[in-house]
């Protein structure tokens, strides 16, 4: 396809996840193709890893990349940032300087510092910045975000979100674990960088409010652990609404347990990513409505992003695939000089900001034995 957006990655070589799960996600709906990368940390690996996914360029570091890639006349409309979250400020700056389009995965960088210094690079420069917060991308949580938005759960009272797995419970020594675990290639947070920024990011999306400040208790259940691997946090949101927040990688039990609820003075809503095809709506009062995934009374904002009929099941893949079709639009429209639809939704740079903020804000709240700390907007 001629109107396919030319793609390059950085990191996510051909043996790590991530990486899979965003080349599935680019091409789930054929808008992009994979034309460059610069996959590993060493040259050697970097292109042994291209070489086994036949890509036609290959480079040994994301430098060589953007500079070489930004001269040629074919060279790649957006890059995925997919490496451990110490190098997202760094290879995002090098593109973002030359105007190619960046889609970085979460947390936006390691640091609060490194976090303002991005913002203030993607504002001086022409590209967009897309941050995959995945869960975003799921149906019913479009829906869930509308259905606030219509006012039909009223003023928000109570907000809970969880997101706990058990994958941490004993020490581990695989790749994934080693960095995660690491503040150096992580940042200082651990289970909130890792999923508590994805359970912030949801509670704020749907909601759309912001946290003003937070209390929170974090801590290294494993001996050794050098970030935390739990916590609980307590939110308070401009306006008056509360919140209680809890991420944890040591719940036995758990595999990926995130789930919202958010009370209303006219009702509540809740939805749980293990069966992310079902919103329940309560308006106060009345039964409990269970919405399905293009059923009945599912609305527009979760048909524009859902593929097939209900009862068919879409998840994890189809909404990481749902980010990058927005941001296909999104980059379509620059690319012809035109402004982006109103109706595409993607994380933005300043979402990615808010999220290491908030775990800014817990690290520092839990080493004053969990004062309310407010939110460094």
């Amino acid at each position: 396809m001629a109107d396919r957006i030319k793609l390059g990655m950085v990191g996510g070589g051909n043996d790590a996840f991530i990486g899979g799960v965003h080349r599935i996600a680019s091409r789930i709906d054929d808008r992009f193709e994979l034309v460059a990368g610069a996959l590993s940390s060493t040259p050697e690996k970097s292109q042994a890893s291209g070489a086994a996914l036949g890509l036609p360029r290959i480079y040994d570091d994301y430098k060589q990349m953007a500079q070489r890639e930004a001269r040629r006349k074919d060279g790649i409309d957006a890059v995925s940032i997919v490496t451990p979250n110490h190098v997202h400020y760094a290879a995002a700056r090098e593109f973002l300087k030359r105007g190619i389009h960046v889609i970085c995965d979460k947390p936006l960088t390691s640091t609060l510092a490194d976090a303002k210094k991005l913002v203030k690079a993607a504002e001086d420069s022409e590209a967009l910045f897309i941050l995959t917060h995945n869960y975003t991308g799921y149906p019913m949580v479009r829906q869930a975000r509308q259905i606030v938005a219509n006012g039909d759960i009223g003023t928000i009272r109570v907000v809970q979100v969880e997101y706990p797995q058990d994958w941490l419970t004993v020490e581990q020594d695989f790749k994934q674990a080693e960095w995660r675990t690491d503040p150096a290639r992580s940042g200082a947070g651990g289970s909130t960088g890792d999923i508590g920024t994805h359970a912030f990011n949801l509670a704020c999306f749907v909601t759309g409010l912001e946290v003003d400040s937070l209390a929170a208790d974090l801590e290294a259940f494993v001996p050794g652990r050098q970030v935390d691997d739990n916590g609980h946090v307590i939110l308070r949101f401009n306006g008056g609404a509360k919140g209680m927040l809890w991420c944890s990688q040591v719940a036995p039990g758990n595999e990926n347990a995130l789930r919202i609820r958010v009370y209303g003075d006219k009702g509540g809503l809740e939805w749980a990513q293990e069966d992310p095809n079902y919103l329940w709506h309560t308006p106060f009062g009345e039964p409990k409505r269970l919405i399905t995934r293009n059923g009945a009374g599912a609305g527009d904002a979760a048909g524009r992003v859902s593929r097939i009929p209900p009862g068919h099941p879409e998840g994890y893949l189809e909404g990481f695939a749902n980010i990058y079709t927005e941001a296909a639009t999104a980059i379509a429209a620059v690319k012809a000089g035109e402004a982006v639809p109103e109706d595409v939704v993607y994380p933005t740079i300043h979402d990615g900001l808010k999220g290491v903020q908030f775990v800014s804000a817990c690290v520092k709240s839990s080493a004053r034995n969990a004062a309310w700390v407010k939110l460094d907007h």
